[in-house]
């Protein structure tokens, strides 16, 4: 993107850039060419078409001093995530921790889920490993059968004892792409993005004993540069809406359900009640684990209870 070359009637210049933090009301945006920031509010069209300027969001701005200026449009996205909300994400890092808080398997299938529906690829993180050293052998078997389900099903997964080793791997993946680091309170996102942006020093919490969570350390979402990419610290949270998803479209969201189900009998089979269903019947073979198929079936009633009935 270049710098405009036409001004408006008060000749105040025209740039364009990235919203990279927004924060009571102010929009802070990278201009493209000098990489200056420049301090912004949104015009009053915005409220009038009840579109809210996201972090992430190429836009055209005016500015006559670093220090006051408006953003005059948004360009278009390509993505666009609710919660958080951030925009223009071609890659998440979604990280879980093994224990404290422990691993809830369906809020993760959940975010997945929500991540294949805006096309944005994951990268599944399983945070405080080193924690599993004091674990019981039934644990640590427990926590790896349940890290080898994703493997399995391809998804590409960083342990946090491994991720010096997986570094280079990870700036291959950022480079020129916007990231963004998602998980529920206290799974250890800031501390991986301490070991990521050192001179970032984010604050981190303690987990609540009486919640089994973490408190929300971080409390707007920021862009920052790593890897000649860009990355999102974005606040903490317990639960996903996916409501607006279409039931019938959810299995495409399972790679393992999407790679079989067109050799279920019926078209559009829900693989739930239908005879002669791929997806069950690979169930039944051990070939797709319980804890997945379980999760589809929670959100794809999620959904159904959501949807109006005609």
């Amino acid at each position: 993107m270049k710098k405009q070359t036409t001004q408006n009637q008060s000749n105040t210049p025209t740039y364009t850039g990235q919203i990279i933090k927004s924060l009571s009301g102010f929009y802070y945006v990278e201009e493209k060419e000098s990489q200056a920031i420049y301090t912004t509010r949104a015009r009053g069209q915005f409220r009038n078409t009840q579109t809210t300027p996201l972090v992430g969001d190429f836009v055209e701005f005016q500015a006559e001093n670093p220090h006051e200026g408006y953003v005059m449009k948004i360009l278009p996205r390509y993505s666009q995530m609710i919660r958080p909300a951030v925009a223009n994400v071609d890659v998440a890092l979604l990280v879980a921790s093994v224990t404290e808080p422990q691993i809830q398997p369906k809020l993760l299938d959940r975010f997945l889920v929500y991540l294949a529906s805006e096309n944005i690829e994951p990268i599944l993180y399983f945070s405080k490993m080193d924690l599993t050293d004091q674990a019981s052998q039934e644990d640590k078997e427990r926590i790896n059968q349940f890290i080898q389900i994703y493997r399995e099903i391809g998804y590409q997964v960083i342990l946090s004892t491994d991720l010096d080793e997986n570094l280079n791997q990870l700036k291959e993946i950022v480079a020129n792409r916007t990231m963004v680091v998602v998980g529920q309170s206290g799974v250890g996102k800031s501390t991986l993005l301490n070991r990521l942006l050192p001179d970032l020093a984010i604050e981190t919490g303690e987990i609540s004993t009486s919640l089994g969570r973490g408190r929300h350390t971080t409390r707007h979402t920021e862009l920052h540069d790593i890897f000649e990419g860009k990355v999102a610290d974005t606040p903490g949270f317990s639960s996903i809406d996916i409501d607006q998803l279409d039931k019938v479209l959810l299995s495409n969201y399972f790679p393992e359900m999407r790679a079989i189900q067109d050799q279920c009998k019926f078209r559009g089979c829900t693989h739930i009640q239908e005879p002669k269903c791929a997806v069950k019947a690979a169930l039944e073979a051990g070939e797709i684990a319980q804890s997945r198929y379980d999760s589809y079936l929670q959100i794809f009633q999620e959904i159904d209870n959501a949807k109006p009935k005609y």
